[in-house]
């Protein structure tokens, strides 16, 4: 979507934009332009471009350089903005240092434009579908599709923004401008009931083939997502029930149903070559590519490649000698340090080399030099630095076209979520219990002894497993645990307020939206 001087929702409801996909694999088609919503959906090819423009906005990285995971690590006590000064990225500043957030300054116009954009392009497209001469089972499968990453917009907008407005179907612009919020409980509501269709709806396949569909949802997403959803909710019997449909009933062993199974190598991960693409660990995984040619003259929001790569690197590296270890690294722009706090928990751990890049010991060792970012640490977020491997051979800026896709869902992450709803069910967490089994399987993969399956050993284990991933945020809100883990971080702080976006400025204009209560 282009429409960069209206206010989102009624832009999208005034006409839609079919952009290029962020994928190498289903979501490429090339790019179709504008087309007016009262004449597209003609045929099977437009539905599908349709569904295209749906997944489009799950890997959105704004002009601004918003990201989903980018505003949640900066705003986690895993991570220092960084940059060159204190006003580079300002909408990252400010998630670190939350006191400057405020209704004018931050990344929620964003991830509100993302998340209403995707939810739009679902209810149009849904809303076209019944009339679209095309394959009947097709037809239900996209529409399936569609509610499944409907859910997944509001489940978004709701953990991060809490008062949304709840909207199924396309709306007239001025009716639109009359839509108020729902209530939080409403609009889990719906998102339950989405992800129910989704799970209901036969000619959804439990997992897309990942050669040639890769990124496309199916029904083990709908689960793992309903049972992330559940826990959000504290049913804690319900998101067992549906965790353990994803997981399997072996712990650590591949799920009969999905074949969902963690990946020996945990370094592999993070590798961005093809064959390391949708491994039988990943669940949801969003898509990029080094060959869409991205430019800066169409900028950050219209580029295919990953723009956390460029982001995470050290700021004016050289390697000393030009041979040594450091050469593997892209010089980058210094931003999402990985804090003190979390180095020093994560030392000694396997998970280390892998998640963090330590140009403190390569200085000392003389092996490299660097400019120190605002906020240094010497700590870099090395699951997503950029590879001078993957470094686009092909047309555009090299900064905006890294391959290296991101795991929104991944089998560690829904064992551990698991595990903590059972223990939170009131569970055993011994070593006979199935939380044990859960998180084990996780601490296995990398060598590590097992612990019992407390709430705590489990909260931990997450923030070693899934660093830099854009959890560590939202989870310390979830359980309650974000104002005493940030204020007593110095330089960092955290009110009630601060544990939602407040609803961007631009949005309250002309609408009948409220600011959120907690932002008054």
């Amino acid at each position: 979507m282009k429409k960069r001087n209206l206010k989102y929702i009624v832009a999208i409801a005034a006409g839609m934009q079919l952009m290029s996909s962020c994928s190498d694999k289903f979501i490429t088609v090339p790019p179709k332009g504008s087309f007016l919503e009262s004449t597209y959906y003609s045929n099977q090819q437009e539905a599908f471009n349709g569904l295209v423009a749906v997944y489009d906005m799950v890997g959105y990285q704004a002009g601004n350089y918003t990201t989903k995971i980018g505003a949640m690590d900066a705003a986690s006590d895993d991570h220092w903005t960084g940059g060159a000064s204190p006003s580079d990225i300002n909408v990252f500043q400010v998630m670190t240092r939350l006191d400057l957030l405020t209704p004018l300054t931050g990344p929620q116009d964003e991830l509100w434009k993302r998340g209403f954009s995707g939810i739009s392009r679902a209810n149009i497209l849904l809303s076209k579908l019944p009339g679209v001469p095309m394959d009947e089972n097709l037809k239900k499968r996209y529409a399936a599709e569609a509610k499944l990453l409907r859910a997944y917009f509001y489940f978004d907008l709701v953990r991060l923004f809490r008062n949304v407005p709840l909207m199924t179907a396309p709306l007239p612009i001025d009716d639109v401008k009359k839509v108020t919020q729902a209530t939080p409980e409403e609009v889990y509501k719906q998102i339950e009931q989405d992800l129910k269709d989704a799970i209901a709806e036969a000619s959804l396949p439990d997992v897309p083939p990942r050669l040639t569909e890769g990124g496309r949802v199916g029904k083990g997403v709908a689960h793992a997502l309903l049972g992330k959803v559940y826990l959000y909710e504290k049913k804690w019997t319900e998101a067992a029930a549906e965790l353990k449909e994803v997981n399997g009933e072996t712990p650590g062993q591949p799920s009969a149903k999905y074949n969902y199974t963690l990946v020996p190598n945990f370094a592999d991960l993070w590798r961005s070559e093809d064959a390391y693409k949708f491994p039988s660990e990943s669940i949801f995984e969003i898509s990029y590519t080094s060959t869409s040619g991205g430019n800066w003259t169409s900028g950050v929001a219209n580029t295919d490649g990953n723009i956390l790569n460029i982001l995470c690197g050290p700021r004016s590296l050289v390697a000393t000698p030009a041979t040594s270890e450091a050469s593997q690294y892209v010089a980058g722009w210094g931003f999402l340090l990985v804090s003190k706090e979390l180095e020093s928990v994560m030392r000694g751990d396997p998970r280390y080399n892998a998640t963090i890049l330590d140009m403190k010991s390569l200085v000392t060792a003389g092996k490299a030099t660097y400019s120190e970012s605002f906020d240094n640490t010497g700590f870099f977020l090395n699951k997503f630095v950029g590879r001078t491997a993957n470094i686009s051979q092909g047309g555009g800026n090299m900064e905006l076209n890294f391959p290296q896709n991101l795991y929104e869902i991944r089998l560690a992450d829904t064992y551990l979520m698991e595990a903590e709803a059972r223990v939170k069910a009131g569970e055993g967490s011994g070593s006979g219990s199935r939380a044990y089994q859960l998180l084990n399987a996780v601490r296995a993969r990398v060598g590590l002894t097992p612990v019992d399956a407390t709430f705590d050993n489990i909260f931990k284990e997450r923030r070693l497993e899934l660093a830099g991933e854009g959890h560590r945020f939202l989870d310390l809100v979830r359980t309650g645990q974000a104002s005493a883990v940030l204020n007593a971080i110095d330089k960092r702080s955290f009110k009630p307020k601060n544990e939602i976006l407040p609803i961007p400025a631009l949005e309250l204009q002309n609408t009948s939206l409220k600011q959120s209560k907690e932002w008054e």
